[in-house]
């Protein structure tokens, strides 16, 4: 425990006691959350990845952000795992995020994804390539999702997609699209830091789900001249370590198999240009409010609501993953905050007016009111242009911000954006369907 409160820069929770104040018992059962669920992170993949460092301040919210996300990526679903990880390299790079394109890169490959798909969206099967219309209007126009995109991809013939499969595919382009601005305004994609390593631990790359699954393989080494290289240090947003380091702890966990070991530690790394997997790179973020098109009308949330029809929607057609999603959105609402709830709500609304979405019940004056300029720059800019390579990020303007608040303000602008994506893709959905 101590060492991952190590990594993540915590001190590690003292022993509680009966006659401490409350306050204290609360901060360390917190503490101690906040190391289960990195310890979770750190048996599951060898390392705690930079976004889930980020977001242990916030331990309630990181156990639901990663349930929602291992669910998405590694529990049952209509879609192959390699299909998973290579939409999400495809809503990566609609934002040129370097860091998830590299990481969902190495899922690609360790799941036994082809390598030859890493080269661009012109090598990959007809129906990932007809995913890329959507992926574009989600990521930067969502307002544009009509009923025509899906019915594009659901139309009769080999390369057609099911209606469970499109479902999967949508939530994970909005997860991957709202998650690059988490890492854009955290700062993860433009700052890397090397990867903490696990000695002593589980084999990195090695879920303890595969073995309760009877797979007990190791991830063999793909390698291609033009994407791998290996050397001894690297500094790199993405590298998965191949190495076993003793033969007792080998013999522990893969006693069919065997490895070839080497006296210094080699890691293979992988790196991908983002703009390989994406069409028409100038087309992006337009402001709604401003556009002189008549068709394109304000999204009434008392018309189509995320409780009242999206929920019940995607829970039906991709069990279960409605009520992890709800799940996410109450967490981070519930999130303690010196700024009071109606900052929380002004901030939440202005996303989603910057989408499209307007509530009818709610005074859009107070947006003004509780938002700074900065502060409105700084959420329009993390919401709606998280490219690095494009934007440069204004600083937040409360100075004196703790790091926690830091990263509650980017929860809460990605799960805002995520919830709008969904509503947009599901409404197009439901108008199929009913059609």
């Amino acid at each position: 425990v101590r060492s991952v409160g190590d990594i993540l820069s915590l001190p590690p929770a003292s022993p509680s006691s009966s006659s401490g104040p409350v306050q204290v018992i609360k901060v360390n059962a917190e503490k101690e959350r906040a190391s289960l669920r990195c310890m979770k992170a750190l048996a599951s993949r060898g390392c705690v990845d930079a976004v889930s460092q980020q977001m242990a301040s916030h331990p309630q919210y990181l156990e639901s952000f990663l349930r929602t996300q291992h669910y998405i990526l590694h529990m049952d679903g209509p879609l192959p795992l390699q299909y998973r990880h290579y939409i999400a390299i495809m809503a990566a790079a609609r934002h040129h995020c370097g860091y998830l394109v590299s990481l969902h890169s190495a899922h690609f490959l360790r799941v036994g994804g082809d390598p030859l798909w890493l080269q661009g969206l012109e090598a990959v099967p007809p129906r990932l390539q007809h995913l890329d219309q959507l992926n574009k209007v989600l990521a930067h126009q969502p307002w544009l999702t009509a009923r025509s995109h899906i019915q594009a991809l659901l139309k009769t013939g080999e390369q057609c997609w099911s209606l469970a499969e499109l479902v999967q595919a949508v939530v994970l382009l909005a997860h991957c699209h709202s998650l690059c601005s988490f890492v854009f305004g955290s700062g993860t994609d433009t700052d890397p830091v090397p990867l903490p390593r696990t000695p002593n631990g589980t084999p990195p790359g090695y879920c303890l789900c595969d073995a309760a699954n009877g797979n007990v393989s190791v991830p063999q080494p793909l390698t291609s001249p033009s994407e791998h290289t290996t050397r001894r240090r690297v500094s790199v947003v993405c590298r998965v370590r191949l190495n076993v380091t003793s033969e007792l702890f080998h013999n522990r966990w893969f006693p069919e198999t065997t490895v070839a070991y080497v006296e210094d530690e080699e890691e293979m790394t992988y790196s991908a240009d983002p703009s390989r997997f994406i069409t028409d790179p100038e087309f992006g973020y337009q402001e709604f409010a401003r556009r002189e098109e008549d068709h394109f009308q304000v999204f009434r949330v008392q018309d189509y609501s995320w409780e009242d029809h999206g929920f019940s929607l995607v829970n039906r057609l991709y069990s279960d993953i409605g009520h992890l999603l709800d799940d996410r959105f109450r967490s981070v609402t519930a999130l303690p905050s010196s700024h009071g709830p109606d900052l929380k709500r002004a901030t939440w609304n202005y996303i989603h007016c910057m989408l499209g979405i307007r509530y009818d019940d709610y005074d859009y004056g107070e947006v003004n009111q509780l938002l700074e300029k900065e502060l409105k720059l700084y959420i329009k800019s993390v919401a709606c242009y998280p490219d690095a390579t494009k934007t440069p990020l204004c600083p937040l303007p409360w100075a004196p911000l703790k790091p926690s608040e830091r990263i509650h303000v980017n929860l809460l602008i990605m799960e805002a954006r995520l919830q709008a994506e969904l509503l947009y893709a599901l409404r197009a959905i439901t108008q199929y369907m009913i059609a």
